[in-house]
């Protein structure tokens, strides 16, 4: 995503925001991911903490959830909830690329992509909770 995840405002926060920004602005979309990466991510799902079923409704009320989460004084866990959550959506994003793979494979480059991306920021996430529980995060 473009920002050192080890710094508190242009990381961390910014990581966040961008999620959350991301999954507001098409709810619908993001359920279907997590829809199709949550069996398989089951213990990612549970943190991340979705309702069930996973509907767009429910996906903007736990992005809402997870960001006020950090300003409760859960900063890790609202962190490690985010994480959780890009790994759900970042295997559904696999799942259906791999779906795609044959009928548009521009499509499925893109889902695959953007698959790696969200690991990454799901990675760097993890690693700012365990910074900011050390003490660490700038």
């Amino acid at each position: 995503m473009g920002r050192k995840p080890g710094t508190l405002p242009s990381g961390a926060l910014w990581r966040l925001y961008a999620l959350r920004a991301a999954t507001i602005q098409d709810p619908e979309r993001i359920s279907v991911y997590f829809k199709a990466g949550k069996d398989t991510a089951q213990v990612s799902h549970v943190v991340a903490g979705a309702a069930e079923p996973p509907g767009a409704d429910e996906m903007k009320s736990m992005a809402d959830a997870i960001l006020s989460g950090a300003f409760d004084g859960e900063f890790d866990v609202a962190l490690e909830r985010s994480a959780a959550f890009c790994r759900v959506v970042a295997l559904g994003q696999a799942t259906l690329a791999d779906g795609a793979e044959h009928g548009n494979e521009g499509h499925a480059s893109k889902l695959t992509r953007n698959s790696h991306l969200l690991v990454k920021t799901a990675e760097d996430l993890e690693h700012a909770a365990n910074a900011w529980r050390l003490g660490e995060l700038d």
